[in-house]
């Protein structure tokens, strides 16, 4: 039974919900209990309580479990080849983790065909979906030529609208002796190739990357040819990401680890959003950032995995949100806002991280009576049903 036969559908029996509208209870994550959904096509088309749900043509009843919006993951890198668990297990033996890895994907991506890249991508993407994630981000930036990052940016573009052209991920061993020269390459042949695949770009702008100048030059590039902006900043230690983010208006600054008062100030009082990533500190083994400072400071935070083969391979939003609340000083519905609707902000897009009449009907169901359970039972598979854009896709 699918949306996708037509007519409208009635998922009824959702014992508390989580719509993110706080017209519903003058809270953030806007809660019901006793609530129901109508679906309309891909859209919700009605929210409130099941005693009062109007008719229609299908029913799913949840049966008492938690409902939530589809989780919003806008931070991934999905398009690569290869692994690097060799480098995970001696990070976990006490090898410090400096980004140097990337070359390594570099490699393996290059030498892939379309197929090998499409076929990682879908796997992942699936994976992704079976744990809740409706919404998701790809970058490229394991390319690094024009025609490896043309390429990268056309297949993510396959499985999602928010496609990312990260050509200054880092510097590849053929412009090592002249990166502005790469700068160069990035901000034209390769931009003018990726652009017509991206909505965004983006740049590490960090240690061993790239510094604020070229880091300004990439973006004012890419906002020339349409894009928005993002920023990989202050992961590694403190630098000027997070200040060029909020100086170019970027939608979002992503990592955000070592953090200046200043730079908490600064994104406190903009429209950048701080987005993390706690499986990047999970796995490289490194301080995890403090969101309780940010968003004491009342700055906005959303919640991503970073996906990639080198410093976090995990594609579970559930799992993310539990660190965060375990490590990052966050209360359970902090990250859950953060996971959903923070990173709706982040993609700057309305239509998601949110259940209300006109919004994509992306809808969890959990095994559980709350989402409190995505934090108080970490490591378990609480995804029950995913509803994406209104069609019922999971369990797959």
């Amino acid at each position: 039974m699918t949306a996708a036969a037509g007519g409208t559908l009635l998922v009824t029996g959702i014992g508390e919900l989580v719509t993110n509208d706080p017209a519903h209870d003058g809270g953030p994550l806007g809660l019901l209990t006793d609530a129901a959904v109508l679906v309309d096509g891909d859209r919700v088309a009605w929210v409130g309580h099941a005693a009062h749900a109007p008719a229609a043509d299908r029913r799913i009843d949840a049966g008492g479990r938690a409902g939530l919006p589809g989780f919003v993951d806008s931070h991934a890198h999905l398009v690569f080849a290869g692994d690097r668990a060799g480098e995970f297990a001696a990070r976990m033996a006490g090898v410090r983790y400096d980004g140097g890895g990337i070359r390594t994907t570099v490699a393996a991506t290059r030498a892939a065909s379309d197929d090998e890249l499409r076929g990682t991508v879908g796997r992942l993407r699936r994976e992704a979906l079976r744990q809740g994630s409706t919404t998701i981000e790809i970058k490229s930036g394991y390319g690094l030529s024009v025609t490896d990052e043309a390429r990268s940016v056309r297949v993510a573009a396959e499985f999602t609208d928010e496609t990312t052209f990260l050509g200054a991920h880092v510097v590849p061993a053929e412009y090592a002796d002249r990166p502005d020269g790469y700068v160069d390459l990035v901000t034209g042949p390769m931009l003018a190739a990726a652009a017509p695949y991206a909505r965004w770009v983006d740049v590490f702008c960090e240690r061993g990357a790239f510094d604020a100048d070229q880091a300004r030059a990439v973006l004012a590039a890419g906002a020339a040819a349409g894009l928005g902006l993002r920023v990989h900043a202050n992961q590694l230690g403190p630098g000027p990401g997070v200040a060029v983010a909020v100086e170019l208006g970027a939608a979002s600054a992503d990592h955000c680890t070592h953090l200046s008062d200043a730079d908490v100030a600064a994104l406190a009082g903009s429209a950048t959003v701080a987005t993390l990533l706690p499986g990047a500190e999970f796995s490289t083994r490194s301080a995890y950032p403090d969101a309780r400072r940010l968003l004491d400071a009342g700055a906005t935070v959303a919640l991503a995995t970073d996906c990639n083969p080198g410093s976090s391979y995990t594609t579970s939003m559930p799992f993310c949100v539990a660190l965060a609340v375990r490590e990052m000083g966050m209360t359970p519905a902090e990250a859950v806002w953060a996971a959903t609707a923070g990173g709706a902000r982040a993609l700057r897009r309305a239509d998601v991280g949110v259940l209300r009449p006109g919004a994509r009907a992306d809808l969890l169901l959990l095994d559980a009576p709350s989402h409190l359970h995505l934090a108080y039972r970490p490591g378990v598979p609480l995804i029950h049903q995913v509803l994406h854009d209104g069609v019922p896709t999971c369990p797959l």
